[in-house]
């Protein structure tokens, strides 16, 4: 989990989406005022306070949210992020590095998952050397003719992954909200943890009230909770900072 990168590719968009959903929301008011062009230019541009945007996002009116896609890239996560933040389809997008077509002979690397991470070189070695061997057979696979496609199905879900995914910020904050439970894998959470912390950089006011249910309230997993809330207020830094300490300077640097 130490190797992987997060970059919100358009962040513009971010920023764009966080007008939009104002003058969204002034537009269910003051439909009465706009007479032509020109007064909705006027309502579009009109400038607005933190406040107010951190008003509009708290508002239970998700479709002002809805106005713009922000694209996010996650280099270095594993298949199996993959097929888990898949599952996320209302609104969201997705691009995945393909099986099929790259062929990854010679060129696999693997995501070390947090616990072997966390006990060291006595247990990173043998996980690794594992999913190398996997990848040995795939490559004497595809060396004797068989295709991409078919070898593929050798691979270890740990198998290193490019992803875009692309939604909007009410997705992102739906995705966000369920993925940083602690019911989730580690390395779900991991990635989870920092698109939130990069959204906090270019929206805060739209992205500030997101988090792992427990911050707001009560926990809907019931006797499935993992029992250890998270403090109302925790922002993504601090949250990688508490769980996963080892990643803690990876996040800082990245």
């Amino acid at each position: 989990m130490d190797k992987i990168e997060i970059k919100v590719l358009n962040p513009e968009a971010a920023i764009e989406s966080e007008k939009m959903m104002v003058c969204a929301a002034r537009l269910t008011q003051r439909g009465h005022q706009i007479k032509n062009m020109d007064d909705f230019i006027a309502l579009y541009e009109k400038d607005y306070k933190t406040e107010t945007a951190s008003a509009m996002a708290s508002l239970p009116h998700p479709t002002i949210q809805k106005f713009g896609v922000i694209n996010v890239v996650v280099v270095g996560a594993s298949r199996r992020f993959l097929a888990q933040i898949t599952r996320h389809q209302n609104e969201v997008k997705f691009m995945s590095a393909s099986l099929q077509y790259s062929d990854y002979s010679g060129e696999a690397d693997f995501v070390v998952p947090y616990s072997i991470l966390a006990k060291g070189a006595q247990s990173i070695n043998p996980y690794l050397g594992i999913c190398y061997e996997v990848m040995a057979a795939y490559d004497r696979f595809v060396a004797s003719g068989i295709d991409n496609d078919a070898a593929g199905y050798m691979a270890p879900q740990g198998l290193r992954n490019i992803l875009i995914i692309s939604a909007t910020p009410y997705q992102w904050k739906h995705m966000i909200t369920q993925r940083t439970c602690r019911r989730n894998t580690d390395e779900t959470r991991y990635v989870m943890l920092r698109i939130w912390e990069q959204f906090e950089k270019f929206c805060p006011a739209v992205f500030e009230d997101t988090g792992p249910f427990c911050m707001r309230g009560v926990c809907p997993e019931g006797k499935m909770s993992c029992n250890n809330s998270l403090y109302l207020g925790a922002t993504p830094s601090e949250i990688i900072g508490l769980d996963y300490p080892l990643l803690k300077e990876v996040t800082a640097n990245g």
